[in-house]
């Protein structure tokens, strides 16, 4: 018998999934041309223990796709849990599910993809785009400062624990639908490369901080560019097995989902569909 979805692991329902967008979104520099990528830069505070740390990481703009038709997916996979609280209101495809129904999940998910009109699950990063804009440049982004479009899907079929701060630790496996997201405003792309230049990561540290002092969640948020043909010739001039984790360029973390955005990029714990 179904049950209504609740919140949390159970003996049952032991593994994560989530499913999210990632957006490559990128512009010509407004001088020379070249290709940059923009990256969601999140100063995170944490407690270890006694001590507060400052994580400072970039990755892909995107997050969780919605879920639309709660009922419809319940009938396709099984019962399932959301992750959290905030899952649960906001509907976020963080689940707790039955690992026998990983291959489902991913059936259902890859089919929505090809076939689905938005109204079983959200079928655009136009929500979390906007949303992430705001939050890392203040700027409300608008339709005709952008073009998006679907270019595939990565699966990561095999668990791995979330840093997720709502599920922290728990084995998770991932579907990503990739979009590629091409800034189309100059003057857009100008305030993208300024605030990518005035935003260190110490500062970034130093906001978090004082988010935290104030009563804040003790985070802060920017936008980090990099050219696209240097970044991709990083991640080419290491072997494809480190490119599973995250990495360090030109003193910046960039986390392990970058390359999931980069074409014909070979990563062994995806699968490109």
């Amino acid at each position: 018998m179904k049950h209504s979805p609740g919140i949390g692991a159970t003996k049952e329902l032991s593994l994560r999934v989530s499913v999210a967008t990632l957006a490559r979104v990128i512009f010509e520099h407004p001088q020379n041309g070249d290709l940059i990528l923009a990256l969601e830069r999140r100063a995170t505070l944490y407690e270890a223990g006694t001590e507060r740390v400052v994580e400072v990481k970039s990755q892909p703009f995107g997050g969780a796709i919605r879920i639309h038709d709660i009922d419809l997916l319940q009938n396709i996979i099984g019962d399932f849990n959301f992750d959290s609280t905030e899952s649960f209101l906001e509907k976020d495809f963080r689940l707790f599910i039955q690992p026998s129904a990983w291959e489902a999940v991913r059936g259902f998910c890859l089919e929505q993809f090809h076939t689905g009109d938005g109204s079983v699950l959200e079928s655009d990063p136009r929500r979390e785009l906007v949303e992430e804009f705001v939050d890392a440049l203040g700027i409300s982004l608008k339709p005709d400062q952008y073009t998006y479009e679907p270019v595939g899907a990565v699966i990561e079929n095999e668990p791995s624990p979330t840093d997720n701060v709502h599920a922290k630790g728990y084995p998770t496996v991932r579907i990503y639908r990739i979009f590629e997201a091409r800034i189309l405003s100059p003057a857009l792309a100008h305030a993208i490369l300024a605030n990518s230049e005035s935003y260190s990561d110490p500062k970034l540290r130093e906001l978090a901080s004082e988010n935290s002092r104030n009563g804040g969640p003790g985070r802060a948020n920017a936008v980090l560019t990099l050219p696209l043909s240097r970044i991709s010739i990083a991640y080419l001039s290491i072997i494809p097995e480190a490119r599973n984790a995250p990495i360090s360029f030109e003193n910046h973390r960039l986390d392990e989902t970058v390359t999931a955005v980069l074409e014909n990029m070979l990563v062994p714990k995806y699968r490109r569909v």
